[in-house]
Order: C-alpha cells, then structure tokens, then sequence
C-alpha cells in the first residue's frame, strides 16, 4: 500500500497563491504560481522565495557524531568549522548513491544533514545501521520548515528583518540569529538555483510568521512565490544534480562527476572500489549539453554518435528559459566526454544535434 501524500506545514497558504499543488517526492508541493518562464526569471533577476519544507533535516550530535558522519560520507567533513556547510554524498555498498546532501557543522560535537524529501526514510535507516559507534540521531524532519530565497537582489531585500550582515555569509556558511522577529533562525548562504542568496530553517510554529515577513520585506523588490517547475530549471542551468535523475543508487560520484566531494583522505562506506575506479577510469560520465538545433531533451531520451549508435542517455532535460535554447544532462561514453563534443539527442524520432558544454550551462554575464 502506498504512503498517503504528506502536506508541508504552509499547504493552504500556497494554495490560496495560486499555487498549483503537485505530488512530489511524497509531498503535496507548489509546483508553479503563475508561469514556470516567469518565475524562473524572478530568481534569475530579482528574487523569489521557494517553499522547500519537505526537506529532511536530521541532528547528528555527541562525542561519536562526526566519527558517523566520516564513515556514511563521502566527502571529509573533519575540515568544516562551526558555521560551515559541505555538500556532500552518501555511498552505496554497491558503487551508487544513496543520496546527496549538505553537512552543517551546528557546534563541536552537533551536525546537522539536510536530505531530499524522496529519500528521508531510506537515508534515515542507512545512516542508523551504520551508526555502530552510538552518535546521538535525532530525525526532525517533520519540526522544520525550509524556505529558499533566491536571487541577486535576496540580501538587501531581507536586510530589513534581520539584524544579521546577510552580504557578510559566504557561500556554503552560515549563521543562527534573528530572522523575522524570531530567534535561533538558521540563515545558509546555499541553495539549488546558482542565483545567490539563502536558505532559512525555521521551527513550524514560526513559519506563517516569517513566511509573511519575508514578502513584506520583499514587496519593494517585487518578491514572489516560486514553484518546483522552475527550481529544476534553474539548477538544470547550473549543472546541478538531481537524485532520481542525474544521481541514483546505480550512478558512481566518479562517473557523476563528484570526484570533488570524493576524499580518499579516509575510509567510507565503499571507498576502496570507489578509490580503484577513480584510478582505473570510468567507462561512462556525466556531462552537461546544449542543443544545437531547436529540440528539448527529456529524461531518458537516448544520446547518439553521428552515425546513430548509442552511446548513452540523457538523465535531465529543459527549455533554458534564460538562454532560450534546449539543455540537459546525460551519461555518455566517456569518449564522447569532452568539452565541444558533438552528440545527438533522440528527439521524436529525429537526431538532433547537441554539444557537450563546461558547467554551469548558464554562463551569468
């Protein structure tokens, strides 16, 4: 029997914007307000604020806590200080990813691990069978509301309603303060749109408030809702990873690209064939590509050579809205890896030429 579709905390509230509710990753979520072109460029732009509260927030603390942390991660999460965030990977026994994620180190010995919404009830079980040294796990996922605001113009827009130097938190760091009137509010310089900005993490008991704080702050900076449709184009834009699609439990962080959050400076749950791969090559990777004719690829579409034969898949596709052109993701043969490799998407029956580009895609001018 299926799981019946959990709601996020503000559910009402975004269905009285407007917001047209989806099932996704088993949440009713917001995936537009007015038009996914419309509010993509909002972020791009200006600034817009997604509700990403079905997100998974789970507390690793204790004198063992970063000992489990070290062993179901990929990357080495000893070099974080207080204040600082990882982007991160969960290895499979079996060469893929149980998941991708953000390490924040909360204080000495407190983590917290941020998970996708999709994968809250399988990481939570991987991670406690690995947890043999008695860390101290708390899921809170269900405590917890994430709202994402997004945009070059998100630090002076919320400037107002902090007492925190928003322009002052680097990428990947953050602070607990005031925010909205509410105090131990965790403010995160990090976020899935490549457009700058923050990601706030506030108690449900707090969300309507600062929800409604944040859109009157932002009023003057035309401020909007944003929904799913266009937080997957524009991290698509950035060559951001999307598990299901770009990573899953059969997809290797080498092939995937995240050698860079791949440390072999210590053990991990299956590092040493991870480590062999590294040095052996892989046979396939992940590679990021622009249409060269008009065509939108989708998921699954299969990639050709010029003379047809396939050589790999594409895992995410779009229409750019900031670029107006068809973009994508894909495992190719590694051959066909190279940046300004022509390949060809099967589009409706038709190869349709595509070049493999450097990430991100969007290049900002």
């Amino acid at each position: 029997m299926e799981a019946p579709i959990k709601t996020i905390p503000l559910n009402d509230l975004h269905a009285a914007l407007g917001g047209k509710m989806v099932p996704f990753a088993g949440y009713r979520m917001p995936v537009r307000y007015s038009s996914d072109m419309e509010e993509h460029l909002c972020v791009r732009q200006g600034v817009g604020v997604f509700d990403v509260s079905h997100m998974g927030e789970f507390f690793v603390e204790g004198p063992q806590a970063l000992a489990l942390i070290q062993k179901v991660t990929s990357n080495d999460a000893s070099t974080l200080v207080i204040g600082q965030a990882q982007y991160s990977c969960l290895p499979n026994a079996t060469g893929g990813i149980v998941d991708d994620l953000i390490v924040y180190k909360m204080g000495e010995e407190k983590y917290m691990l941020v998970v996708n919404a999709s994968n809250i009830d399988k990481d939570w079980a991987w991670i406690s069978s690995h947890n043999t040294m008695g860390a101290t796990l708390t899921n809170a996922s269900d405590e917890y509301c994430l709202f994402a605001v997004q945009g070059p113009k998100a630090s002076t827009a919320m400037q107002s309603i902090t007492p925190v130097d928003l322009a002052a938190i680097k990428f990947y760091h953050f602070t607990v303060g005031e925010f909205a009137g509410v105090q131990d509010v965790i403010i995160s310089g990090t976020g899935y749109t490549g457009a700058g900005g923050f990601e706030i993490y506030v108690k449900n008991a707090d969300a309507a408030r600062v929800w409604e704080q944040i859109f009157k702050a932002g009023a003057a900076y035309d401020i909007k809702p944003i929904g799913l449709g266009a937080r997957d184009t524009l991290r698509l834009e950035m060559g951001y990873c999307l598990y299901g699609n770009d990573i899953t439990d059969t997809t290797s962080p080498i092939e995937a690209g995240l050698g860079w959050i791949t440390k072999f400076t210590k053990g991990f749950t299956n590092s040493e064939a991870l480590k062999q791969q590294k040095e052996a090559g892989v046979s396939r990777k992940l590679v990021g590509f622009i249409m060269q004719e008009r065509g939108i690829p989708r998921g699954h579409y299969p990639i050709v050579d010029a003379s047809g034969e396939v050589i790999g898949e594409v895992s995410s596709g779009t229409q750019s809205p900031s670029m107006g052109v068809g973009i994508g993701m894909g495992y190719v043969q590694t051959a066909f890896s190279k940046v300004g490799t022509e390949i060809y998407v099967q589009i409706r029956n038709k190869n349709l030429k595509a070049q493999v580009e450097k990430l991100p895609l969007y290049k900002r001018q």
